[in-house]
């Protein structure tokens, strides 16, 4: 995995997810469970930000909202899905049908399909006062929020036709319902009787402003000065699509019918106007509460998936975008220094050598340098071109290494038992839900061999990635970790842990390289 501190670089998947709420979350666990590569872009913006609690979503009923989407985001990066911090600013398509997403930092993702998951902007009438309760004590839908001012004083502000819709509803919640209707909605309408019928309270006139009392609402003043007290306060926001990072594909939108905004057109499968950009949740339908814009997400997610598998049929081809990422980054230049990694160094100088097996061998530093201390050198990476280099460089020192193309999460992607020692450095692995990786590691190692893992410290990456201004273009929790190795040796009888520590990057033997912590682990297979 790249050091936490990296230049502008494109990233390649199967498909961008842009918004990390409930739809792009279900759409993007679809996919994962697709092996597709996925990347998320979150600006951390969701619709629903100032609720508290969590309504009418099945087994989450009453929680936070951030529960959910903590729970989603670890459920991802299980399957080794990333998702990056920062925000998406363009989408244009390129010559070759793929899109290409900018952030707000300058990187990009090139991807084959283009998941929009924005969501909507409410926008809320020009009333004083209310801004600083919405979300709480200003509600706008009554499954969401409905119940928690049941038999309270609510005054719902119909500024808008479309307010009469949920009028009912807030009826049934509660007795003390008083309905405010300013000019232009219609008073003649059949239903305004019935609510009268009903014991709802209705005032032709303006909302001014919200008053509260420290910090808690308390009443709706109207224009002629009357003051209604309230306990909660119903409206209807208009709003509008999160559309900019798509605006120059020039997806098509459409009046809603309710006429408080437009939404994005698309078809059956999710698809808009735009092809290969499909849409999902709020974007598509602002009624959708969190449940819904996950189901949908979801039904999208399948649809595209089902897209990129057909057209991989068509063109016979089994494609790992995964693999294809890595070669675009080894395409542009020389990445690494070609020196051995320093805890290499370190920890493998007191072993005599023998078979050795480098994983995520990248351009061959610490390959090479087995190789010139007497070491029979297998190096596997899923990059051809990290391995064209690597043999290359093999040569140029005149030693023999072995290239093997191979997928570390692949079945038997390594000769088990073949190793004395196997080693990984920085090694970018997607996780799987079972640590398929973890376990192909330790079946390599012969009886009496060693593992050698060794990883960048997360958690400075974890604030990189938070806190950039534009976000990094990685995610270190969807990579597997040293944690995950661990877990699997200590509950294996044939194995002996014998360091997993933080340490200090040491200098290599041949010079010196960032200064910044590792994570070591080292094991061995007893025999």
């Amino acid at each position: 995995m790249p050091n936490h501190t990296v230049s502008h670089i494109d990233r390649h998947c199967d498909v961008a997810v842009i918004g990390a709420s409930a739809a792009g979350l279900a759409g993007a666990l679809q996919l994962a469970r697709q092996r597709r590569a996925v990347l998320l872009i979150d600006s951390g913006e969701p619709r629903n930000a100032p609720a508290t609690h969590l309504h009418s979503y099945l087994g989450y009923e009453g929680r936070p909202p951030t529960e959910l989407l903590a729970a989603g985001r670890d459920d991802l990066r299980r399957y080794g899905a990333e998702i990056l911090s920062g925000r998406a600013i363009t989408a244009e398509r390129l010559a070759d049908g793929a899109f290409r997403v900018t952030t707000q930092g300058g990187h990009a993702i090139i991807a084959r399909r283009v998941l929009a998951a924005t969501g909507i902007v409410d926008r809320l009438p020009a009333i004083d006062g209310l801004t600083e309760h919405w979300g709480t004590s200003v509600i706008h839908c009554p499954f969401c929020h409905g119940y928690e001012v049941r038999d309270r004083r609510v005054v719902q502000i119909a500024d808008h036709p479309a307010a009469l819709h949920t009028a009912a509803l807030f009826r049934q919640l509660t007795d003390r319902h008083t309905l405010v209707l300013h000019p232009g909605v219609d008073r003649a309408a059949e239903e305004l009787g019935a609510l009268r019928g009903a014991g709802v309270r209705i005032v032709e006139a303006v909302a001014r402003r919200v008053l509260s009392e420290n910090g808690r609402l308390t009443a709706v003043e109207l224009g002629d000065g009357t003051v209604l007290g309230a306990d909660a306060v119903a409206i209807s926001s208009a709003f509008a699509p999160r559309i900019e990072p798509f605006a120059a594909l020039g997806p098509r939108t459409t009046a809603h019918p309710s006429g408080l905004g437009e939404v994005v057109e698309r078809d059956a499968l999710g698809e808009t106007s735009v092809a290969g950009l499909y849409a999902a949740g709020n974007l598509v339908d602002p009624g959708q509460q969190v449940l819904q814009a996950a189901a949908d997400g979801s039904k999208v997610g399948a649809a595209i998936a089902y897209s990129l598998a057909n057209e991989d049929i068509a063109d016979a081809a089994r494609r790992s975008a995964t693999a294809e990422d890595w070669d675009a980054r080894y395409a542009t230049g020389q990445m690494w220094s070609g020196r051995p990694n320093g805890a290499l160094v370190a920890e493998v100088s007191g072993l005599r050598p023998g078979r050795a097996l480098d994983v995520g061998a990248g351009e061959g530093g610490d390959a090479v340098w087995l190789a010139e201390r007497g070491w029979q050198v297998t190096a596997t990476d899923i990059s051809t071109a990290a391995l064209s280099r690597l043999s290359g460089h093999a040569a140029d020192r005149g030693v023999a290494v072995a290239c093997v193309r191979a997928d570390a999460n692949a079945v038997d992607p390594f000769r088990r038992g073949g190793f004395d020692l196997v080693t990984a450095h920085y090694a970018s692995i997607p996780r799987t839900p079972d640590d398929r990786a973890a376990g192909n590691l330790m079946s390599a190692v012969a009886a009496g061999g060693t593992l050698l893992v060794v990883a960048h410290d997360p958690e400075p990456m974890r604030q990189a990635a938070r806190g950039h201004e534009g976000g990094v273009p990685f995610d270190p929790d969807a990579y597997l970790s040293t944690d995950n190795i661990a877990a699997a040796i200590t509950t294996s009888a044939d194995w002996v842990l014998e360091t997993h520590e933080r340490r200090p990057r040491p200098h290599t033997a041949t010079g010196p390289q960032h200064h910044v912590d590792d994570i070591v682990l080292r094991a061995r297979r007893l025999a």
